[in-house]
């Protein structure tokens, strides 16, 4: 893996400082592909992965089900779609900054782009879906991200028509065709950089989408979309050089602190948006005990969600949003604006720090009494959320606290401890 490359325009600095800062975002998939109930636009692709597995009747059967797929945007009108409300429960659950799929591998723009017809405009939903999104999301105080795919299976020159598809990568080495893509996958970017107001993050998808297979200019690109947005971050996913500001590992945690910004994606429910009812979802408290994990060890939590193919959120969404915004209302202080501080993890404890106070974040909450290692001891200990005393004696490089009878807060607690300024 290339070592991280820290940007070096002060505008990109100061807004990564602004990214490290918000902890805790929400990642948005949704297409035509959502009539279906299958992995995005993934089952196009025929390289044999279970997630890429075409739906029964196509099974051997791969140019028919591609011009299948192709015609799904023609029944594509989710009256359930409502972005305020997706923005509104989003703002409610703690969430600082909203990335939406403007378009996935397969070539649909979920935005009004002049240089291809294949998009939401032109569906039965006749709306311009991100564009509504992130006026939505930026109304709440929430940054906006632009998830945009580098790969495109729709268009004539990355995916030939006429020529074997066997895998993503583009199907032809005509250097004509792709400087045409190239043109157009700039073109489409700008496009979202120049109509759709104020973007915090370019966050580039199909990481197999590089030089030298597939070359796209990104020094090019990247510099061009931050004259366009001052300060952009731009991050190439996966191909770790100077176009990729923080790095985004897919559903896992890295295991200690990391030498570079990062944030994991990770999706609430089975899937990242919803294949249809009965689904299930990991508990709120799972999910607040993970963002304490990932906060603990420098990073923010990028959490996946979707609508069903009707433009809805499932009820089961909305209640473990709003079940972790009322922990992060009282608890918040912990996680918002620190950064990682040592021992950083010990037992059931994780460690954040904001100037002179440090966090103590229990991840069970059925102690009675807590051992918190610290060097010095503290001027002031609190536990988040209780206003009463608390019983609290320094020991040999520890605090000792004694829990409150009775007090108990779900998911989590919080210890705040005050230090004297050196």
């Amino acid at each position: 893996m290339t070592e991280y490359v820290w940007p070096a325009d002060p505008a990109v600095l100061a807004k990564l400082d602004w990214w490290r800062d918000q902890k805790f975002g929400v990642i948005i998939h949704w297409g035509p592909y959502s009539r279906l109930g299958v992995f995005e636009s993934w089952t196009l692709c025929q390289e044999g992965a279970d997630f890429m597995a075409r739906p029964a009747p196509w099974q051997d059967d791969p140019d028919g089900y591609r011009a299948f797929y192709e015609k799904l945007p023609d029944g594509f009108d989710a009256p359930g779609f409502d972005p305020d409300e997706w923005a509104t429960a989003c703002a409610a659950a703690g969430m600082r900054y909203v990335v939406f799929t403007a378009k996935h591998h397969d070539g649909f723009a979920m935005y009004d782009t002049k240089l291809s017809d294949y998009k939401s405009t032109n569906t039965p939903l006749g709306r311009d879906v991100a564009g509504e999104v992130f006026a939505a999301f930026r109304e709440r105080g929430l940054g906006v991200g632009v998830y945009f795919s580098k790969a495109d299976w729709h268009h004539p020159d990355y995916w030939t028509p006429g020529l074997p598809t066997p895998d993503r990568y583009a199907n032809h080495d005509d250097p004509e065709r792709w400087r045409r893509f190239i043109e157009y996958t700039h073109g489409q970017i700008e496009e979202l950089l120049t109509g759709y107001g104020p973007v915090d993050v370019l966050w580039l998808d199909a990481g197999w989408v590089k030089a030298p297979r597939e070359d796209l200019d990104m020094p090019g690109l990247a510099a061009r979309a931050r004259e366009l947005q001052p300060g952009l971050l731009v991050v190439d996913r996966e191909v770790y050089g100077p176009q990729e500001d923080y790095r985004t590992p897919e559903q896992t945690v890295p295991g200690q602190i990391q030498p570079h910004p990062w944030e994991s994606c990770i999706t609430l429910g089975p899937f990242w948006y919803t294949f249809g009812p009965g689904e299930t979802y990991k508990p709120a408290g799972e999910i607040v005990r993970l963002l304490c994990r990932i906060v603990a060890r420098g990073g923010n939590l990028l959490l996946g969600i979707g609508p069903d193919h009707t433009g809805a959120l499932p009820d089961g969404v909305h209640e473990r949003l709003a079940e972790i915004g009322a922990w992060l209302d009282v608890h918040g202080e912990a996680i918002y604006g620190t950064r990682p501080c040592e021992p950083y993890e010990s037992d059931d404890l994780v460690f954040t720090r904001r100037d002179d106070t440090v966090y103590a974040i229990g991840l069970r909450t059925d102690l009675d009494q807590v051992r918190v290692p610290v060097p010095d001891p503290p001027h002031t200990v609190e536990l988040l959320g209780h206003d009463g005393s608390l019983a609290w004696f320094p020991g040999d490089g520890e605090v000792v606290v004694r829990l409150p009878d009775g007090h108990r807060v779900e998911h989590a607690f919080v210890l705040s401890l005050t230090f004297t300024p050196r």
